[in-house]
């Protein structure tokens, strides 16, 4: 093999300390503490989100909901809150909703709108109104009129009674039969000598005299049984006029009293029906009144101050408000958060009660929920906990499309209660929901649910992170300075501000960007304040927003602190000096909850003449992840493509993690598995001293990764705790470099020479600084130069193919004579 072509021993210097770690000067913003500065709680950087929920608060369409979308922590629900407030403070007070009887079919009440603030009028005038009667009721059934009414209606029919049956006694008696009361009835009986016959001088009469008495008294007998037959007839005719009197009687206070209360509401004519038939109900059961007296038990309190409302027997005048709104105050349109949105959270239900053990209800016992409440504002969910409710999702739609609440009890849906129960009317339904959830699952319900896009037609879409201008800046310091005022925090001095704003640009993963994940600085911030007042201090300096981020990031690095010791003492093998044929350390990022942190992995590859096929053994065992196997395609794509292209690829190779037990996915690590192989092949030793990240495509292009701030740290300090060599350091796209901003003690470390961070674009540069071999470009003859690394790896390919071709053919030749016995 030819002499390999060393390019240089020195490893290149690498980024400048500049570059690792762009921070905010202090200086440059303006102030010195954030007392100075005039405080903002405005959301800055979402001007496309914000357009679009006061597209949805102001818009009268129908259908208009509206999905906001991002991260936790980024102040979706302030926002929401702040701007749709802000339009309902504008909108005028919705209507009163109640459920009154419905006395034609009482298994289906009906919902009455009312105007604003009537509702509990309505409540207050009908319960007046049941007290009243209870009282006036039973006080004119005693009175002198009643009575003396009454014993006329009882002589007049006692008369009408008794007359026909005192004629027929005196036609009986002419003819010598006597009319006889007993306690079963009228009987006739024969008179003799003046008086009537007993059943001894009956029978000892004459045949002839008994047969004639027989004969008279069966004729009469027939004419007492045409007598005694108007008697129910009269009975029901007094039963009528009775009632009829006790009708009249009620109708004179009743229709006072409900006139009464119909004058408060000669405006609503839906109020004065439904008055009309509680008048003519009440008149029909004035004995509903009448029994109430009669259960009463004397008591500590007179009878005038009794709540007779409060008695079962008057639920059928009771009001139900299911919703109501209080106009001697400030009132606008509601704005609704519903934190459990279960279907009768969401819809209302139906309460029974037990009676004798049996489950009875009644329109009293309907319950509001937040369509109710919300109905002519606004209803803000929690998209997430929507769904996984039973049903919930399904009732709301339901109740969009139609434009109308109506409550269903789960236990009917699912047919596990059969009891008595309501069929309440539905309630017009007039409101804007606005959702809040993740992007995942609005892309899910877009493409499971077709309903879903008609009855959303509107996105909110928060941006995750802000561009890191000078102007953007200061708005990020008012931010900061609005949230230390709300949150009643000392003041923050312009360091400390400094330090917060670099941490937003830490979160951002980008140097260029502040996060706008504002939670998670509200944490810091309050967190920092904590340990100022410790100090006694009277401001919140650098060193307290640092040690917050510490101890932050400290209470969630058990794992990482426990990964870092098993490097450290060997049990997991990672070289951190050295050189190895095919072998690299590879970078990977684990994530524990919120805390991300990297890990040094070791892979290898090894290599053989075969059919072609780079085996990846995390897929062959289902540890890798799609992407991950994506990645080791792209590498057999490149080898193909770049190597030996006049022969077979005749390649047998596996890549494999070391010492990984748990699942991985990613392109990140594919560059690095080339660099392995690449290795494997030429038989030229890497470097264990540096680390490497970065995706690569078919055409050799190194592309940029996420977390390649967390993985450069994750090495920096595997090798610091193996002591710093100066020749170690990680490899990182190009692309990358935007994105760091990394720890202090790494800038320092780069500003000493001890730890570099080496940007590449393609896989000849990458191998070049791993093996500190030329990598070689192709010639126009089309060979790679001599001893370069490209021309190694192809010449071991070519020999692969060879010895391929000469195996096949030694074993498809025909034998030689004396070969065979």
């Amino acid at each position: 093999m030819a002499k390999k072509r060393f390019k240089a021993d020195l490893i290149p210097a690498g980024l400048s300390a500049d570059a690792l770690r762009v921070e905010c000067d202090p200086a440059s913003l303006g102030f010195d503490t954030t007392a100075d500065l005039r405080p903002s709680l405005a959301m800055i950087g979402q001007e496309r989100a914000i357009n679009a929920i006061n597209l949805a608060a102001s818009i009268t369409h129908k259908d208009f909901n509206i999905y906001v979308l991002g991260h936790m922590g980024m102040g979706r629900h302030e926002t929401v809150s702040n701007l749709i407030s802000k339009q309902a403070a504008d909108r005028p007070a919705p209507s009163d909703w109640v459920y009154v009887n419905n006395f034609d079919a009482p298994h289906k009440p009906n919902a009455m709108q009312l105007p604003a603030g009537s509702a509990f009028v309505l409540k207050s005038a009908m319960q007046d109104l049941v007290d009243d009667l209870a009282n006036e009721i039973p006080a004119l059934f005693e009175s002198e009129e009643y009575q003396t009414q009454r014993r006329a209606i009882e002589e007049e029919f006692g008369q009408r009674h008794e007359e026909p049956i005192a004629e027929f006694a005196e036609r009986a008696a002419k003819e010598g039969v006597a009319l006889l009361r007993t306690p079963m009835g009228f009987m006739l009986a024969a008179i003799v000598d003046g008086k009537p016959v007993k059943p001894e001088v009956y029978q000892a009469l004459a045949p002839e005299q008994r047969k004639e008495i027989d004969t008279k008294v069966e004729r009469l007998q027939e004419h007492l049984a045409k007598v005694l037959q108007h008697g129910p007839q009269l009975e029901k005719e007094y039963r009528q006029r009775i009632e009829a009197l006790h009708a009249g009687l009620a109708e004179r206070v009743v229709s006072l009293r409900v006139k009464e209360v119909t004058d408060q509401f000669v405006k609503i004519a839906e109020v004065g029906t439904y008055l009309e038939h509680v008048r003519q109900d009440m008149i029909s059961n004035a004995e509903l009144f009448l029994d109430s007296k009669e259960e009463t038990e004397n008591g500590p309190f007179p009878e005038v101050i009794r709540k007779f409302h409060l008695e079962p027997q008057f639920d059928r005048y009771a009001v139900n408000i299911m919703v109501s709104h209080d106009v001697s105050k400030d009132i606008a349109a509601p704005v609704v958060s519903e934190d459990l949105p279960t279907l009768h959270h969401l819809t209302g239900r139906i309460e029974h009660i037990s009676e004798m053990g049996t489950l009875v209800t009644n329109f009293t016992l309907i319950k509001p929920g937040a369509l109710h409440r919300a109905n002519g504002g606004f209803l803000v969910l929690d998209a997430a906990r929507l769904l996984s409710e039973p049903y919930a999702w399904e009732a709301l739609k339901r109740s969009l499309q139609s434009q109308s609440i109506s409550i269903t009890s789960l236990g009917d849906r699912l047919g596990l209660v059969s009891t008595v129960s309501l069929e309440p009317s539905p309630i017009p339904l007039n409101l804007r929901v606005v959702l809040i959830g993740d992007r995942r699952l609005h892309m899910l319900l877009c493409l499971l649910d077709p309903e879903f896009n008609e009855l959303f037609k509107l996105q909110a879409d928060f941006e995750d992170d802000l561009p890191r201008t000078a102007k953007n800046t200061r708005l990020m310091a008012r931010v900061v300075a609005g949230y230390a005022q709300q949150e009643k925090l000392r003041p923050m001095s312009a360091a400390a501000v400094a330090a917060l704003l670099d941490q937003a640009v830490r979160l951002a993963d980008d140097s260029k960007k502040f996060t706008l994940q504002l939670g998670a600085l509200k944490d810091v911030m309050r967190e920092a304040d904590h340990y100022a007042g410790q100090s006694g201090k009277a401001l919140i300096s650098d060193a307290d927003i640092a040690q917050a981020i510490a101890q932050a990031d400290r209470r969630a690095s058990r794992i990482q602190e426990r990964l870092q010791e098993a490097v450290t003492r060997k049990t997991i093998l990672i070289d951190t000096d050295g050189a190895v044929v095919g072998q690299v350390n590879g970078l990977s990022v684990i994530g524990t909850g919120q805390h991300y942190f990297g890990r040094p992995s070791r892979i290898t590859a090894s290599v053989r003449m075969g059919a072609g096929k780079v085996i990846d053994i995390e897929r062959e065992v289902d540890l890798g992840g799609p992407l991950h196997s994506k990645g080791v395609l792209i590498l057999g794509g490149f080898l193909a493509s770049r190597y030996a292209r006049d022969v077979p690829m005749s390649l047998q190779a596996s890549l494999v993690f070391e010492q990984s037990y748990g699942g991985v996915d990613g392109d990140s690590a594919s560059s690095a598995e080339l660099y392995a192989l690449l290795s494997a092949l030429s038989g030229v030793p890497i470097r264990q001293g540096l680390a490497v990240t970065g995706s690569v495509n078919q055409n050799g292009e190194v592309q940029a990764i996420g977390g390649v701030n967390e993985k450069i740290e994750g090495f920096f300090d595997t090798c610091k705790a193996r002591r710093l060599t100066g020749k170690q350091g990680v490899l990182i796209p190009a692309a990358n470099v935007d994105h760091l901003m990394l720890r202090r003690d790494i800038v320092e470390a780069a500003k000493a020479g001890k730890f570099r961070i080496i940007a590449i674009k393609t896989i000849d540069e990458g191998i070049e600084v791993l093996t500190g071999c030329v990598a070689g470009k192709r010639k126009r003859s089309g060979a790679f130069p001599e001893g370069s690394i490209n021309a190694l790896v192809e010449a071991q390919l070519r020999a692969f193919a060879e010895n391929r071709r000469r195996f096949a053919k030694d074993v498809t030749a025909p034998p030689k004579p004396g070969d065979m016995t």
